[in-house]
């Protein structure tokens, strides 16, 4: 009976998906989710006999995860029409047609946003900064959106899981009980080497990539030049943004700081922007602020593509993503709640044996649960939680559970259309999920890379059987 709302949730997102393609999120996927919440609703309540107050308040407990990670959905719609008119994101783009040949640009890219995420400890800040900057620079050079999109991602997510500062990593440690620097090294045997199989293969792919841009390039700059005023000085914008997140300063203080920066920039660099936007009279300036802020923003630069490129859409456009992450927690309440998830869940704990077995449910438990909670952490925690004991039984080491836990149920969220992840990056680089999901090579190679290590047994230690019935 668990797997009846989930089936129902499949066929409905696929026929969704199938009429609306990349509009799907303006509204079909939200009214599929709340029919297989009450699919699954129906059934616990009609059929199980259980309570509806349950079910209620695991909804409004899952629903309270995610409100900070809504504000920070609508601050990062705002950062991200700031850094763009204030010029900060425009200057990264003139100085990265200049600086980044087309020939190493996908391996650049992935390297740049790993660096950045390593730094910051946060794949959605480097995404929606540095990653969207680089988009500009790829569609410039000719590249294919889910191309560039998944070097961005693939960098940046490779850089979140290594991080120390990255809030997943610290959670799927501390839920799996592995001190957090013992899991961050024992992960590098499975990142490492699916990271270097993404640059090789972006490398290779930029190398034999051949591009007639270069007068493209040459008008884009010149229109860059003459729309915005170009400045080293805009860097100290995401600079200090940078030295933010290294310090650790909560995320919603740290976007909203950036986006008083960008303001801040906006009046001293972009006067004429703000003319255009706010119009004449007194409060044109506060006008045109408030509108960059908060709604679709658009600029005539004479050039169609930059037209595009520097075109916003504010805290506005992350509306259906958070609509769609509001009908994804009633969802995952109501599943969890009932019982359901931890039904299918413990299902695949019933036919495991081998070490490979294990992993392999582990990893399959991760990326299921991301599909039906809609959450990386939600999955974080339910993976953990479901094979902690498990695996003290099997005498398998703690840190190859946070592994695993952190090889699936992390960077498999974003590749989801309907996760948390998904949706916010999708909204982002503007690429639809399904068009940079088989560009995302270092997020598919990981679960990957995490079975075959177990399978060949490579660093797995089982600990003896007296210490594990001790």
């Amino acid at each position: 009976m668990a797997l009846i709302p989930i089936a129902v949730l499949v066929a409905m997102l696929a026929l969704v998906i199938k009429v609306f393609g990349s509009d799907a999120i303006e509204g079909g996927s939200q009214v599929a989710l709340l029919v297989a919440s009450s699919v699954a609703a129906l059934i616990s309540v009609v059929v199980c006999r259980s309570k509806w107050t349950i079910l209620e308040k695991a909804i409004t407990e899952n629903i309270k995860t995610s409100a900070s990670a809504i504000i920070i959905l609508l601050l990062i719609g705002a950062v991200a029409s700031t850094w763009m008119m204030s010029g900060v994101v425009p200057t990264l783009m003139y100085y990265g047609l200049h600086i980044i040949h087309p020939k190493v640009f996908l391996a650049v890219a992935c390297l740049i946003c790993a660096i950045v995420a390593i730094v910051t400890g946060s794949s959605w800040t480097t995404i929606a900064t540095i990653g969207v900057a680089l988009m500009g620079v790829g569609e410039a050079q000719g590249f294919s959106e889910g191309w560039i999109a998944g070097a961005i991602i693939s960098g940046a997510y490779f850089g979140d899981k290594v991080s120390a500062l990255s809030d997943t990593t610290v959670l799927a440690s501390s839920t799996v009980r592995v001190p957090l620097f013992e899991h961050i090294k024992y992960m590098t045997i499975t990142t490492i080497p699916s990271f270097a199989i993404t640059l090789i293969v972006f490398a290779a792919v930029s190398f034999t990539y051949k591009s007639d841009s270069v007068v493209q390039i040459a008008e884009l700059s010149e229109t860059l030049e003459n729309s915005f005023n170009i400045s080293a000085w805009l860097m100290v914008v995401p600079i200090v943004t940078m030295v933010l997140i290294a310090k650790r300063l909560p995320a919603l203080v740290t976007l909203f700081l950036s986006v008083v920066m960008a303001c801040v920039a906006l009046v001293v660099f972009q006067p004429e922007i703000l003319h255009t936007i706010g119009g004449s009279g007194d409060f044109s300036i506060f006008r045109a602020l408030m509108k960059i802020c908060s709604t679709s923003t658009s600029l005539d630069t004479g050039n169609a593509m930059v037209n595009e490129l520097v075109a916003t859409s504010g805290m506005q456009g992350m509306l259906d993503t958070i609509w769609l992450v509001l009908c994804a927690m009633c969802f995952g309440g109501v599943m969890s709640g009932s019982g359901m998830l931890a039904a299918i869940t413990q299902l695949f704990a019933k036919f495991v044996s081998r070490t490979a077995s294990i992993v392999a449910s582990t990893l399959t438990t991760g990326v299921f649960a991301n599909l039906l909670t809609a959450d990386q952490y939600i999955s974080i925690i339910i993976t953990g939680e479901t094979f902690r004991e498990l695996y003290a039984k099997r005498g398998l080491e703690g840190r190859l559970l946070s592994r695993s836990v952190e090889d699936a149920a992390t960077v498999t969220s974003v590749l989801i259309p309907w996760n948390s992840c998904g949706m916010t990056q999708s909204t982002v680089l503007g690429v639809a999920t399904l068009a940079y999901l088989p560009y995302c090579l270092f997020n598919l190679i990981s679960p990957l890379m995490s079975l075959l290590m177990a399978i060949i047994g490579y660093k797995i230690v089982r600990k003896s059987e007296e210490s594990v019935e001790s």
